[in-house]
């Protein structure tokens, strides 16, 4: 195809048919005007303040960063739901933000009537089929990890000597699986309450479950008796696999978006990374000086945030496990063995949002921070007290933090439309590893940008 910067007919033979698409895609968006700003700066990017003086979250000021659209939200506070049953959100989404991001990224219009942004629930009783219902489930023991994963019937089981399984999970089907006290996994209907499954091998308590998101009801429990177990719902629970590498307490674990790897993390500053297809460990992530206590892949499966009582936020490449950006939740940063004691900074969980440009932070000192993966400060933050969790909803539009106290607390997240650029390396990475991205016969400047060093 032709090149941009010199008018020749170049790499088209050099390029697998799959990645010369790609590149094609993505080098057909910039023009003229936007490659000459590739190379001086790409849009978006922006001149970093290193004036040293302390920001809200830790970093610089903000005053000395260059301005941005604010999360506007936030001057509104936080909206406090006590307990977890009702998350009556409805009304702090966009209608018109809605409908341009939809028109922009997908093409499509987005209905804004209030009904339709409330969670459908199924229900049994068809003479009230939109009167929403609840199930109380009693699980018998304390509930400290939940995750929820639905089928897709192209997607068959591992096991493939046992014709005969005990369940059928249909498409529509949702399960929620909780790990429990006492080590003991429970698999329930969402929509009836019923008791599927009773998962029993762990020792200790599973501390965190996560479906793979490719819809084969694959399971990966993380327990304080040091292991990971794979667990394959579609084969009656069948325990598949125990992942072995932790010499501590396993505290959070993490899919990527293709099902392919697995983050897992724990004390003694653990970070480690599975391949989901052989059962095999890739790699140990160092880097942190405390015990890490969350981890979260980007939408693209290009970046992996794990977040520590080090009072640090790594974003790592997890292809290589190279560092490529810090978040510190303490300025100036702490000595390595401050860090790794009693800092009143442990950062408690991190969580990536859907747009792959943010990421939320939740700490102990009582701030929810908001960053951008191309600036060292937080661009917006909020006050939370005893926080413990955060994640962001499917579609990206809103954050919920958990407390000690039972509480959840929700925030409307940044309305804006993600560059054509950034667009582009997400669909390129989605299905390009970091190995082949540096062998793109491109310019260094745009492998810089594809490999998130921009």
């Amino acid at each position: 195809f032709q090149c941009l910067v010199c008018g020749r007919q170049r790499w088209g033979n050099r390029l697998a048919p799959q990645a010369r698409g790609w590149v094609q895609g993505l080098l057909s968006v910039f023009d003229s005007v936007l490659w000459s700003e590739a190379f001086g700066s790409f849009p978006g990017a922006v001149s970093r303040s290193r004036s040293g003086r302390p920001g809200p979250g830790g970093g610089p000021t903000p005053s000395h960063a260059p301005q941005r659209s604010p999360l506007s939200s936030l001057s509104l506070g936080p909206h406090r739901i006590p307990g977890i049953r009702r998350c009556p959100i409805d009304g702090q989404l966009s209608p018109e933000g809605q409908r341009e991001r939809d028109r922009l990224l997908h093409g499509t219009k987005n209905v804004t009537n209030s009904s339709s942004l409330r969670l459908p629930r199924q229900n049994s009783d068809g003479g009230q089929k939109n009167k929403p219902r609840e199930h109380i489930i009693d699980c018998g023991d304390i509930v400290w990890s939940l995750a929820f994963g639905s089928s897709v019937p192209e997607k068959q089981s591992r096991c493939v000597n046992i014709e005969w399984h005990r369940f059928r999970f249909g498409q529509d089907q949702l399960l929620l699986a909780t790990g429990l006290n006492n080590g003991r996994i429970k698999i329930w209907d969402v929509y009836t309450g019923k008791l599927l499954l009773n998962l029993v091998d762990h020792t200790e308590v599973v501390r965190d479950l996560t479906f793979a998101p490719d819809g084969s009801l694959i399971l990966v429990s993380a327990s304080r008796d040091k292991t990971l177990r794979v667990w394959d719902l579609k084969d009656d629970g069948n325990m598949m696999k125990v992942l072995r590498g932790h010499q501590n307490w396993v505290y959070s674990c993490a899919f990527s978006p293709d099902s392919s790897m697995l983050c897992s993390v724990g004390a003694s500053k653990a970070v480690f990374l599975w391949n989901m297809d052989k059962y095999t460990m890739i790699r140990k992530l160092e880097g942190h000086h405390h015990d890490v206590v969350a981890c979260d892949f980007s939408p693209d499966g290009a970046l992996l945030a794990t977040a520590s009582y080090d009072t640090r936020v790594y974003i790592w490449d997890p292809h290589n496990g190279d560092i490529l950006m810090e978040f510190g939740h303490l300025f100036p940063p702490p000595t390595p063995i401050f860090a790794g004691g009693a800092n009143d900074r442990w950062v408690r969980s991190v969580s990536f949002s859907h747009d792959g440009l943010h990421i939320a932070s939740l700490a102990d000192d009582k701030m929810v921070r908001f960053w951008r993966i191309d600036e060292d400060y937080p661009v917006q933050v909020a006050p939370l007290s005893n926080g413990l969790c955060c994640a962001f909803s499917t579609d990206g539009s809103v954050l919920a933090a958990g407390t000690h106290d039972g509480s959840v607390y929700f925030w409307a997240t940044p309305r804006q439309v993600p560059s054509l650029q950034h667009l582009c390396r997400m669909s390129i990475r989605r299905v390009m590893p970091t190995q082949e991205v540096q062998e793109l016969p491109v310019p260094s400047k745009l492998l810089e940008f594809l490999s998130y060093r921009i």
